[in-house]
């Protein structure tokens, strides 16, 4: 820090009378919210051992029912044994070096630092992929709207995208919703573990002036401390409600919304190695980490996905 001195003034007038102070404590990024593990089911996880491992699932055979009239010749139905297979084929690693006299002189642990900023990266980078590929997996009959910059009040419409508002000829977040409900019914999709989930603009509009929905009152929201990105402990519309920046970006409309079923998604995530070693190059130790996971639609008709234009 340099303090002026008066013109004229020449004690000490290097300025190295004044100490340099770091301080002890870290300014730490900010952290977006993961949501994955709260959305998808771990129920074919397995023992994942390395990457390219399989988990094989065997899909429930589907029974035909016929006619019968009395002293018919019945048929006998053959079973199908169809499979589906979650296949751990994704893998992420990190990997960072501390010098031996930086262990030294530091005044901050900064291997501990950085692992613990590595894992956020590789908890975030997991939540980005995986909701990305659930968007993908999602059929065209559970589309809301359109991906389109060309914006619409009719929520039936399959060539635009839902003007989002409380205005005249604009859908209502509430409504928006309900469709997705609707579709969800129309598969016959189980009522419970729903779960929908839109980036902050979505919330900002369900939280305007016009709307109640995320009041204490009404949602019965009596922990304020939520956790994972829910936006309320209440269910809207049947759906638990969650807010994440790692929604996946829409082409044309403003943005787009996630809903669907817990059981539509199955995920097998596990850290498979950390470890430190001296390093080969310089004195100092290296520390690395590497991830292994795999996801699979296995419902797609309980999968769903809404595109909305914000004006």
């Amino acid at each position: 820090m340099t303090v002026k001195s008066t013109q004229g003034y020449t004690n000490l007038p290097s300025g190295n009378f004044v100490a340099e102070v770091w301080s002890k404590d870290v300014q730490k990024f900010l952290r977006k919210v993961a949501v994955v593990s709260d959305i998808t089911n771990t129920d074919y996880f397995g023992e994942i051992a390395s990457y390219g491992d399989t988990v094989r699932i065997i899909k429930e055979p589907t029974i035909t029912v016929a006619d019968y009239t009395r002293g018919l010749n019945l048929q006998t139905q053959d079973l199908a044994d169809d499979e589906l297979t979650l296949t751990v084929d994704q893998a992420k690693y990190f990997q960072f070096a501390v010098d031996d006299i930086e262990a030294k002189v530091a005044h901050h642990n900064w291997v501990e630092l950085a692992i613990g900023s590595a894992a956020y990266a590789l908890r975030d980078d997991y939540d980005t992929q995986v909701l990305s590929y659930m968007k993908g997996q999602a059929p065209s009959a559970n589309t809301v709207g359109s991906d389109s910059a060309t914006s619409t009040g009719d929520i039936t419409s399959s060539s635009a995208a839902m003007d989002l508002g409380y205005g005249a000829g604009e859908v209502s977040p509430l409504r928006f919703m309900a469709r997705a409900a609707r579709q969800l019914n129309d598969q016959n999709a189980p009522e419970d573990n729903r779960w929908f989930v839109a980036k902050p603009d979505f919330w900002e509009i369900m939280a305007d002036e016009n709307s109640k929905l995320l009041d204490r009152d009404l949602s019965h929201d009596v922990d304020s401390k939520l956790r994972n990105g829910r936006v309320t402990s209440g269910l809207i519309r049947g759906f638990r409600c969650y807010m994440s920046n790692n929604v996946p970006a829409a082409t044309s409309a403003t943005n787009l919304a996630l809903f669907g079923h817990m059981s539509s998604t199955s995920t097998a995530s596990q850290i498979a190695k950390t470890e430190s070693m001296r390093s080969e190059d310089f004195f100092g130790d290296k520390t690395r980490g590497l991830h292994l996971y795999g996801r699979k639609t296995l419902r797609t008709e309980t999968l769903g996905v809404g595109y909305y234009v914000i004006d």
